[in-house]
């Protein structure tokens, strides 16, 4: 009997010994997430964010996309009606986050017309940059005095923003900004939307799954989501197949943009909407450039490169579509590129259309676009959304 309890005891000394080990390490500052089992939630294309779900909270990474290995912002989304999970307080560095918002802050027209897409308009409290914004529903409700304008987005009045006691304000973050001003002084979560420096235009349009945790609508997002990914991908199919049953001496070489100032501003072959004309079945000069933003070049240069293409497709903001005559008042040059002789030029005037307020989202709908210019032929294309063909 004696080594029974011998036995037992030795036991309990063992189980006590595990839990005050364990106790230890709990207290001793080791990350309570590594005694968690957290859900990596899967993103297939989106490089810059990472989301792991836990009991009672959501963890959410973006990845500083100016300095490799950094962090931008973490957040925490903690229900709205729900306690406080013992584990946030294990946090101190990341944003608290109250799901889902009610009243928000929207700095950009990209956002509020993704807020838009997923029926999630009524939350948006104020808006900054309302000259920018051209969303109907927006400027109907400011109107009405049911959505505040905040001002100027680099400096929004800050007191107007504190009457609204909004949930969160959504704005682009900037390398080098020197941060958000009085802003950060206000406790108000500030959600920085940066999928803007996402690799591809899948990834950039994968982040509104992201904006549905927020919202509360992430199986609508999910959903939407999925329409884009899909309808991308058939349509990249569709152009690069008929494309490849083409002569190799007729390719769709594409030039992009134009003059502004004494600079042309050319799409880098990292950029989003260099790699949509490659997926479209075009041909575009820089496509090997590793730049993601644009490159400046003087126009020598870009004559020199890409005088020979075919087609021609710039945004510009105007009252009216540019003709051909527009173009040459605009630059003398113009004249001396095949397209501009061809008359094969196409115009998106960012100031009749939603392109900035949509294609950011909806790939899809701009790549269609493009495929639509570049193969003409191909039957049933719906008509196009952003661009036209310029005026003779």
């Amino acid at each position: 009997m004696r080594n029974i309890n011998l036995k037992s005891q030795i036991t309990d000394f063992k189980l006590y010994l595990l839990l005050a080990v364990v106790s230890l390490f709990s207290c001793g500052g080791q990350s309570v997430r590594q005694q968690e089992d957290g859900d990596t939630i899967a993103f297939r294309y989106a490089k810059r964010l990472t989301v792991v779900r836990y009991a009672g909270y959501t963890e959410v990474t973006l990845v500083n996309p100016w300095h490799e290995g950094k962090v931008l912002h973490r957040y925490l989304l903690v229900p709205r009606d729900a306690k406080l999970p013992a584990p946030v307080s294990h946090h101190p560095a990341a944003t608290v986050i109250r799901t889902p918002l009610q009243r928000s802050i929207v700095f950009t027209t990209v956002h509020c017309a993704l807020l838009q897409m997923l029926h999630q308009e009524q939350r948006i409290a104020g808006v900054a940059d309302l000259k920018y914004i051209k969303i109907p529903y927006v400027h109907q409700k400011v109107d009405q005095g049911q959505i505040v304008d905040v001002g100027d987005g680099m400096s929004p009045v800050v007191e107007r923003i504190i009457d609204l006691q909004p949930d969160a304000i959504l704005l682009s973050p900037f390398e080098n900004s020197g941060g958000y001003g009085r802003l950060e002084d206000i406790d108000i979560p500030i959600v920085e939307c940066a999928e803007y420096m996402e690799p591809t235009p899948l990834a950039r349009a994968e982040w509104m799954r992201f904006y549905g945790m927020l919202y509360g609508c992430e199986q609508q997002a999910d959903s939407l989501f999925a329409v884009v990914d899909s309808s991308y991908h058939a349509l990249k199919e569709l152009a690069q197949k008929h494309q490849s049953q083409l002569k190799a001496d007729n390719r769709k070489t594409v030039l992009l943009d134009k003059v502004t100032g004494s600079v042309w501003y050319v799409p880098g072959g990292r950029s989003t909407i260099g790699q949509m004309i490659v997926d479209a079945g075009g041909s575009y000069a820089w496509a090997d450039d590793e730049h993601s933003g644009s490159v400046s070049l003087p126009f020598e240069s870009v004559l020199e490169k890409a005088g020979d293409n075919r087609f021609w497709l710039f945004r510009f903001s105007s009252s009216h579509l540019l003709s051909y005559a527009d173009l040459l008042s605009e630059h003398r040059g113009y004249n001396q590129f095949r397209a501009f002789r061809e008359h094969n030029a196409y115009g998106c005037n960012v100031e009749q259309s939603l392109f900035y307020e949509e294609s950011p989202f909806r790939p899809d709908w701009l790549l269609m676009d493009f495929i639509h210019i570049l193969h003409p032929d191909i039957p049933n294309l719906p008509p196009l959304r952003y661009y036209e063909k310029l005026r003779e």
